[in-house]
């Protein structure tokens, strides 16, 4: 090794090693070094180090150097694992159960705070990323290996195995095996996917449940009253949210299965996708609907019915991928009209229940990462319907968001109850008045559109 490379490398120690103390081996450091690792990584701080270095005057500089070096080198093998240790301490300090210290590994963004008294976390466990949240009672490894990387989940959850990356997980909520989920992702209350499943902005809605071998990107699901009345889809599914259509192809391929405005009172009749199929996005499928097993379901099914469709076949010019986009501008803006009217749901009933209190906060901080997602979701949403307009020339639909006032008497409550029991409470005639306010917010999106939708 040259010695230009040999310096940079003992530099980049040093600079390490002093970022956790100011005195090395009785040689004083100026504070200014000391935080450059923090501040502009390692090489800016090596070029500093190294002018302060040059520019210090000591009377045995080499054998100084050398036995800093050497003890820096021990140092620096030895911080990272006493920072973890550290980090493991004040977990279990706080009521956190780690069954195994030697396979669970925090990096240094994570914040302990935001890792709640209950919390289990299973040999293997990853926590990756400043706004990673783990509420009570959470399970996070269960059946393997588990990274979570800036994923938010509420009290009761589980991941069993996978990774997990800016997700919202609501209470009760599962991830099965092998689990590959990724931003814009929000599972509610006891939505739940068996083993290999690969999510991405995708919404499901309370009791929503997935069987194994499954992706979906795109999407968002409702339907059914409960854990035992549930949506579901079956193993084997693929939702295909790209298509080949244009210069360069595009996502402009959202699917709605259920809605928001009946799906979020829990009293619709379920759907079910029959297993080792596909949809083809975008599309848009009623409540009470069964598709059936082994097809691939590429018009939209409406509510109370049992599709089957044989596979067909085509001949045709490939530019007929490219016409007619009005039916793509509709499906797309009744998608936003729907994730509009669950973001205003969220806000004002969802946030405005929960007290002010600080038993009750992570229950608030959850909610609201619900509520980004949603907004994630939307501007991902109109970015694609975007790109799909401009490249065929299209006018882009015009459309903004209102919040319009919640007809409900909606207030924060001692002691709090559970959104579902809450839902559950709801009358009739509250059902009906809250169901016309979410229609109106979808339908304020874009209401020309929002018109052929319905």
């Amino acid at each position: 090794m040259r010695r230009g490379s040999r310096q940079a490398l003992a530099l980049s120690k040093l600079l390490i090693a002093i970022s956790h103390r100011e005195t090395v081996g009785g040689w004083r450091v100026p504070g200014a070094v000391v935080g450059l690792d923090r501040r502009g990584g390692v090489a800016e701080g090596v070029f500093q180090a190294n002018q302060w270095l040059q520019s210090h005057k000591h009377p045995d500089r080499t054998k100084i150097r050398q036995r800093n070096l050497k003890l820096d080198r021990t140092i620096v093998s030895e911080t990272p694992t006493r920072g973890l240790e550290r980090k493991l301490d004040l977990l279990a300090n706080q009521g956190v159960v780690i069954l195994d210290r030697r396979q669970t590994y925090l990096d240094e963004m994570i914040d302990v705070s935001r890792i709640s008294p209950g919390a289990v976390l299973f040999p293997g466990t990853r926590l990756l990323g400043a706004q990673t949240f783990i509420g009570p009672a959470a399970k996070i490894g269960t059946e393997g290996p588990a990274v979570l990387d800036n994923a938010i989940l509420g009290e009761n959850t589980e991941i069993a195995s996978g990774y997990v990356s800016g997700a919202v997980l609501l209470r009760g909520a599962r991830l099965g095996a092998n689990a590959h989920v990724r931003p814009g992702t929000l599972l509610e209350e006891e939505a739940s996917t068996a083993h290999a499943v690969g999510l991405k902005h995708s919404i499901l809605m309370s009791f929503v449940t997935m069987g194994s071998l499954i992706n979906f990107c795109d999407a968002l699901i409702s339907g059914g009253t409960s854990r035992r009345d549930h949506t579901e889809v079956g193993s084997g599914f693929i939702h295909f949210n790209f298509t080949p259509r244009g210069k360069s192809g595009d996502k402009a391929t959202p699917s709605l299965v259920g809605d928001v405005v009946h799906g979020v009172f829990l009293r619709q009749a379920r759907i079910f996708l029959g297993g080792l199929s596909a949809m083809v996005g975008p599309q848009k499928v009623g409540f009470g609907s069964l598709t059936v097993a082994g097809q691939v379901v590429r018009e939209e099914v409406p509510a109370n019915r049992i599709v089957g469709h044989a596979p067909r076949s085509i001949d045709q010019d490939i530019q007929v991928l490219s016409s007619s986009p009005t039916r793509i501008h509709r499906l797309n803006m009744a998608y936003i009209g729907q994730l509009a009217a669950l973001q205003t749901w969220y806000r004002q009933v969802r946030l405005a229940r929960i007290p002010c209190d600080v038993s009750y906060e992570h229950v608030r901080l959850v909610t609201q990462a619900g509520v980004e997602v949603l907004s994630q979701c939307i501007d991902e949403r109109a970015d694609r319907l975007r790109q799909f307009s401009e490249e065929r020339r299209q006018p882009f639909p015009a459309f903004s968001v209102k919040e319009l006032p919640c007809p409900l008497n909606v207030k924060p409550c001692k002691p709090y109850v559970d959104h579902i029991d809450w839902v559950n409470q709801l009358s009739d005639t509250e059902v009906s008045l809250a169901t016309e306010w979410l229609r109106s917010v979808a339908k304020s999106v874009s209401p020309d559109i929002h018109e052929q939708a319905e």
